[in-house]
């Protein structure tokens, strides 16, 4: 009998330990992350971006201040929290990056098409990156609100949720694997819960982020790329409708959700 308490005693010590190490190394990443973020790198991207936004280029030899990111011509503030959303001059549903790329299109003259096909982090690729990145700095600290009123909008929720759930590639993973529900982790770091409020607004409201790993500016389209090579799926198009759809449901789940980007991430 005193060999059996021994043996609940003991065992009862090494779940507490395990249980006491696992919250510090929570709480060491949490306290890593508060230190890098008063120098975050993402904001010499965010001044490049501005500059970006405001200066003459392309065949057109013109700027960006005309663009229109959903709340008028030029407007930038508040336009972050509430893409994707329906564009009627392009019949479709845009996130952040394809919209400045039409924009750099159709004010600047560059060849969208070259832009979509570039890899991540080259060319103009790290320009629209820049770019993404000061607009969403406009933004920080507003509450996501997207619109959901048009028909494509609504569309474009539901395909994305199939998207989520929709199992696949040779792990037989789905994005809800992952970020399905409370309470996962790897690698000692939460997992947020990307089909609700707050997880959502926390995971799809913090990037564009600096990815400390890897020395690079990530923005959403490339965050999600990343994860379609971690499900070994095949990797989807720069601007797809699927990357977008995706986007359109994590951004409504996280309705109300404070926008947080740039943000700095391991």
């Amino acid at each position: 009998m005193r060999t059996i308490k021994a043996l609940l005693v003991l065992a009862l010590a090494i779940a507490a330990a395990a249980a006491l190490a696992q919250k510090s190394a929570v709480e060491s990443i949490e306290e890593y992350r508060a230190m890098l973020a008063d120098g975050n790198p993402a904001d010499l991207f965010e001044a490049k971006g501005e500059a970006l936004w405001k200066q003459k280029r392309g065949p057109k030899n013109a700027s960006l201040q005309a663009c229109d990111l959903g709340k008028g011509a030029g407007i930038v503030k508040g336009a972050f929290v509430e893409l994707p959303r329906y564009f009627a001059d392009t019949q479709r549903v845009q996130d952040l990056e394809s919209r400045l790329v039409t924009c750099m299109e159709t004010l600047q003259g560059f060849n969208g098409k070259e832009i979509a096909d570039t890899p991540f982090g080259r060319g103009e690729q790290n320009n629209v990156t820049a770019l993404a990145t000061y607009v969403a700095a406009e933004s920080k600290g507003m509450k996501f609100n997207l619109p959901q009123s048009h028909s494509q909008e609504k569309v474009m929720y539901e395909v994305g949720k199939r998207l989520f759930f929709m199992r696949g590639g040779t792990h037989d993973f789905a994005c809800a694997s992952c970020h399905g529900e409370d309470g996962k982790r790897i690698r000692l770091q939460d997992l947020p819960n990307l089909t609700k409020s707050p997880g959502a607004g926390n995971g799809f409201g913090a990037w564009p982020a600096y990815r400390v790993s890897n020395g690079q500016m990530w923005g959403m389209q490339l965050r999600l790329n990343d994860c379609y090579r971690q499900q070994r799926f095949p990797y989807p198009g720069f601007g797809s409708d699927a990357t977008i759809a995706l986007g359109v449901y994590l951004g409504v789940n996280g309705q109300g959700g404070t926008s947080t980007a740039p943000a700095i991430k391991r």
